[in-house]
């Protein structure tokens, strides 16, 4: 079959379907990389009105207590006194299954925080792992159409999902994790979150630490047997939201302790790797968790679709003394997620009860649809004006950074260190825990053309010998290959 070019919507053809155009190597994305905002608006839109991802999803109210001073790190009042409240809605899911999916497939699980603060609203959008599948926003739709159903035949497909796999070897890390016994949660509870990505606080003084944000679950951490997943989906698909909305209705209440890593902006340079490298966590022995406070959840919402269907939650929206860094599947999230609930609920999507912010918002935004509060009336629909006297908070604008480096797609597989952290994780398993990893990572594979096995398993091996060897015998493939020659897409 004659090969064909690589082209935008319109035609335009495509260098580089890997690699977002960010200013240096670790520089942010930019606003000219017009083939990564396609991919991203164009896949934002695929599905009406369902989420594209995170679709089956539980909530419940609660609040944020202070515990720790960290105001050393971040000027946000929010964190400004040990003991301050602060209002919050906490949406867990699953991503990829549809609204009427199991609650205990094998799947990430997604922990978005909504922080009511008296500054507007923070979100801090994750999962309840550490890492993720890729390091490029322009790989996010190729990745979840592989999760979702075959185009043909509409099934599930464990070929597309291990032929991504096995090209992405980057992914590893998180497929190790996914694979393991913390692949299918015993509900929502009893789970830790986490930001996952780099993000970043800012001080009174206008320094800038990058953090890592961590929820550890005070209810231990519980998981489900493949066996008892399967049972649990026959017979109680709604096992983890029935699981949290009893808990709090008997009022146990479950409880996370927030804590933060800490990568001062001047050390960037003498960090061991990325720090801003999503696939990759950071070593807890040279920076070590730090305690900052403690979040309940206390309440159910009276209604499912009011609160957690209309939920809207996007990174963009933080706070001031909360901000950003140059992780480029973070920056793509800067745009994506606000683009999907504009398009999902509507552009108005922030004057939802669930998603309004408790201080007064002032902008000159107009019309669209679902318009609820007046239209701002009479008043100006411009700034600046004459009239309204609106002026702007210094407050909110955060310090530069220092950044360098030619404008182009850079390769963000030029750091080909995909292994270390998926093999000291292997390592580090019990011996029950790697042959469940590897037993349910057999199961999953045994579907799959060999050849696809065959580049799979050479990422295997190369993060554990061990690793890849027993994947290999559940195949009933024997060893074969030089594990230096790993094929990557290009």
């Amino acid at each position: 079959m004659a090969s064909r070019h690589l082209t935008t919507a319109n035609g335009v053809p495509v260098a580089d379907n890997q690699n977002s155009l960010t200013a240096g190597p670790r520089g942010p994305i930019v606003f000219e990389d017009f083939h990564l905002f396609e991919k991203l608006a164009h896949f934002n839109r695929e599905r009406i009105p369902e989420r594209v991802v995170h679709a089956k999803g539980s909530g419940a109210f609660g609040e944020l207590t202070v515990t720790h001073d960290i105001t050393r790190y971040t000027k946000a009042k929010l964190f400004s006194q040990v003991g301050k409240k602060t209002p919050l809605f906490l949406r867990f899911s699953t991503v990829g299954g549809e609204a009427g999916s199991a609650d205990t497939e094998r799947d990430p699980r997604g922990f978005a925080v909504k922080f009511y603060t008296e500054q507007g609203v923070w979100d801090l959008v994750g999962n309840n792992t550490p890492v993720f599948f890729l390091r490029d926003p322009s790989k996010f739709p190729d990745f979840v159409h592989t999760q979702k159903r075959h185009p043909q035949t509409h099934t599930k497909n464990a070929t597309m999902q291990w032929d991504f796999w096995s090209l992405h070897p980057e992914s590893l890390h998180q497929v190790t994790i996914l694979f393991s016994d913390r692949g299918i949660p015993d509900g929502y509870r009893h789970m830790d979150g986490f930001g996952s990505h780099t993000f970043s606080m800012i001080n009174a003084q206008g320094e800038r630490f990058f953090v890592k944000y961590h929820f550890k679950t005070k209810q231990g951490i519980r998981n489900l047997s493949p066996e008892r997943a399967l049972a649990l989906a026959g017979s109680d698909p709604d096992y983890a939201q029935r699981d949290l909305f009893e808990a709090i209705e008997r009022k146990d209440f479950p409880r996370w302790s927030m804590e933060i890593q800490v990568l001062p902006e001047a050390e960037v340079e003498r960090f061991d790797g990325n720090p801003f490298d999503v696939t990759k966590v950071w070593p807890h022995q040279r920076y070590p968790r730090i305690p900052v406070g403690e979040i309940v959840l206390d309440r159910n919402p009276q209604n499912y679709f009011a609160d957690v269907e209309q939920a809207a939650f996007a990174p963009s929206a933080v706070v001031p003394g909360l901000g950003f860094s140059p992780d480029r599947m973070l920056q793509g999230r800067l745009f994506s997620y606000a683009d999907a609930h504009r398009y999902r609920l509507g552009v108005n999507y922030h004057q939802i009860p669930v998603n309004k912010p408790v201080n007064e918002a002032q902008h000159y935004h107009r019309d669209g649809g679902v318009r609820i509060d007046g239209n701002g009336g009479a008043a100006p629909n411009y700034h600046p004006n004459s009239f309204d006297q609106v002026t702007l908070a210094s407050d909110g604008e955060a310090p530069p950074y220092a950044l360098s480096g030619p404008m182009l797609r850079h390769d963000h597989r030029a750091d080909l260190d995909y292994y270390a952290q998926a093999g000291a994780l292997y390592r580090l398993m019990s011996e029950p825990q790697k042959k469940l990893l590897t037993d349910n990572i057999v199961g999953a594979m045994r579907s799959v053309p060999s050849f696809i096995q065959d580049r799979q398993l050479e990422h295997f091996k190369r993060a554990d010998a061990d690793y890849g060897a027993r994947v290999a015998r559940g195949l009933a493939i024997a060893p074969a290959g030089d594990p230096r020659q790993v094929p990557v897409v290009k």
